[in-house]
């Protein structure tokens, strides 16, 4: 199952914009811009945590917006903004998430000693 969706403005969530977002089973794809296109990936089994915001305008409208944590150094905190069926993505990414980091033997790791360097998440593939 894939996911495309486009950002939308807030206001009556019209999809006035250069951005457009894909959710593969592997992969999210994130596609901007008009003259100066940019076209960034994160890998699925870097997202570490997903979160969901909704403002009161993107509740009227129907949108949300999606934050997925990610140990992906270009992009740590990769933002869907003002998507429809948000809830629906972000229960979907996590899902997804967890079983390619299972397919791809990957264990996520935190270290809890209070130490600030080594309190960031790392990602060590298993062989």
């Amino acid at each position: 199952m894939a996911y495309k969706e486009k950002k939308r403005w807030v206001f009556f969530g019209l999809p006035w914009t250069f951005t457009t977002y894909t959710v593969s089973d592997e992969i999210i794809t994130v596609n901007s811009g008009l003259l100066k296109h940019v076209e960034n990936d994160c890998y699925l089994y870097k997202v570490v945590d997903v979160r969901l915001e909704m403002s009161l305008a993107e509740r009227i409208f129907g949108l949300g917006t999606v934050h997925c944590f990610s140990g992906d150094l270009t992009n740590p905190d990769l933002r869907l903004l003002h998507i429809r069926r948000a809830k629906e993505i972000k229960d979907y990414i996590l899902k997804q998430s967890e079983e390619e980091r299972i397919k791809r033997k990957t264990l996520n790791t935190q270290s809890l000693d209070g130490d600030a360097d080594a309190a960031r998440v790392d990602s060590c593939e298993m062989m």
